[in-house]
């Protein structure tokens, strides 16, 4: 965390170094605490950074805040504002990933929601590629299963949910998988360890369904939009079986720091030809133009740093 010089912490921005918390802290206990993951691409032909769609991360932000009973005095215009702020301070003349986090900060122990203290921080980092094989990503069918929703909400990004990921992940990793796919309580396709899951057949684009466990993710709106208004491909939301996933044509995953992500295998499965498929490559090289702020019908998702 060396390149980052500074911090949005209980109130104000100040020295990252100084950006420190309880090690007694309930939101590291107990996991209550939830984040947003928001990227702001450099374009280097004008110098600028963009930030995409900051307000719509920040609106499920603190949805995901009102999920955990949490008080805050923010809206997602002044988050956004705040970062900004934080980034021109920075000064950073690359992509960069912004970490917001809301967390509950008084220190105890006892589980519950009401009667803490609400805090937020946020931080940035120069960020690129998440993954080391987004063009032919080989992915495993997960042993565990998607936590349902009942379990723990799944539309908003709550800390502790992620051990669910971290589990998935690293089994993947581990067992010699670029990624992971796993199933929801049902058997269908929910998503990627942090990403949500598309599949083109026969021309149509399919995704899972926000009622199957998924996070509504931005990007996945994003793709959605640009399939439908700019390339004209037909899009359904609906369950996937993980046998339609391996008999897919393409298959791709979407995510704020994954952007899109081709998957060529499914275990020892060849997805379609086993490259990148026609659809998967217009979308993420229009996906790459919008935020980079060179489509100049979607500026107003770009946010000028």
């Amino acid at each position: 965390m060396s390149d980052s010089k500074f911090a949005y912490f209980e109130g104000k921005i100040v020295p990252f170094g100084d950006a420190k918390i309880s090690i007694a802290a309930h939101g590291l206990n107990y996991g209550t605490a939830a984040f947003a993951g928001i990227r702001g691409y450099w374009n280097d032909d004008l110098k600028k950074l963009f930030l995409f769609r900051p307000k719509d991360h920040y609106k499920r932000f603190l949805s995901a805040a009102k999920i955990l009973a949490m008080e805050l005095p923010h809206t997602p215009d002044t988050l956004t504002a705040l970062t900004i702020e934080l980034l021109q301070k920075e000064n950073f003349g690359t992509d960069v990933y912004v970490r917001p986090l809301c967390y509950k900060a008084d220190p105890g122990i006892g589980v519950r929601l009401h009667d803490l203290r609400d805090e937020v921080s946020i931080f940035a980092i120069p960020f690129g590629h998440y993954g080391k094989n987004e063009d032919s990503a080989h992915v495993t069918i997960s042993s565990w299963r998607r936590i349902d929703d009942n379990v723990i909400p799944a539309r908003g990004k709550i800390s502790g949910a992620y051990a669910n990921s971290a589990l998935i992940k690293t089994d993947a990793i581990r067992a010699g998988f670029d990624e992971a796919l796993v199933l929801d309580q049902n058997g269908h396709v929910s998503e990627g360890t942090a990403m949500n899951v598309f599949i083109v057949r026969d021309g149509e684009l399919i995704t899972p369904p926000v009622y199957e466990n998924i996070l509504e993710g931005i990007t996945r709106k994003t793709i959605i939009e640009l399939a439908r208004e700019e390339l004209g491909i037909k899009v359904t939301e609906r369950s996937v079986d993980r046998t339609e996933a391996m008999l897919s044509d393409e298959l791709f995953l979407t995510g704020t720091a994954a952007q899109v992500e081709t998957v060529t295998r499914i275990d020892y499965r060849i997805v379609g030809t086993g490259a990148m498929g026609p659809i998967t490559a217009k979308l993420k090289h229009l996906f790459n133009e919008v935020v980079h702020g060179r489509v100049p019908k979607y500026s107003h998702w770009n946010i000028e740093v």
